[in-house]
């Protein structure tokens, strides 16, 4: 699954001046922006966005993330953010990159857990719905 270009995205940020401290390094809890704008992107590729999850009758809250910081990202630097589907049979885990985008140099990585939950019921979902695996284009058994 993962060499499928449908589960991986790539987007490309110039680093804003609103998101950096007075060192003009990025704040870190920016870092969770970036990856919800790459998660968004790759939700999309498979027509399975925010609003498409709504529809379905699921959101899928964040119950778990990771973020590990090995380079400084700063301000108008240009970086590259990929996300990875990891795992979606009982969660939906996303794996995320974030490098320099002339250097080539990984800066960030880290991950993101989302869960299924009933949007009537309220209920977690210990298996991912069919609807996720129908826009994935993937059979579930």
């Amino acid at each position: 699954m993962l060499n499928d270009p449908r589960f991986s995205v790539e987007i490309s940020i110039k680093v804003p001046f609103h998101d950096v401290d007075a060192m003009g390094v990025v704040w870190h809890g920016n870092y969770f922006r970036y990856f919800e704008v790459a998660r968004e992107a790759l939700l999309g590729q498979f027509s399975y966005g925010y609003r498409a999850m709504q529809e379905s009758g699921y959101v899928w809250p964040v119950v778990d993330t990771r973020v590990k910081y090995r380079d400084v990202v700063k301000f108008e630097q240009q970086i590259l953010v990929r996300a990875t589907v990891l795992e979606y049979e009982n969660r939906l885990k996303i794996g995320y990159e974030i490098v320099d985008a002339q250097s080539g140099k990984r800066t960030t990585t880290g991950y993101t857990i989302q869960v299924a939950v009933s949007a009537t019921s309220g209920e977690l979902c210990f298996v991912s719905p069919p609807v996720l695996f129908e826009r994935m284009g993937l059979s579930h058994e």
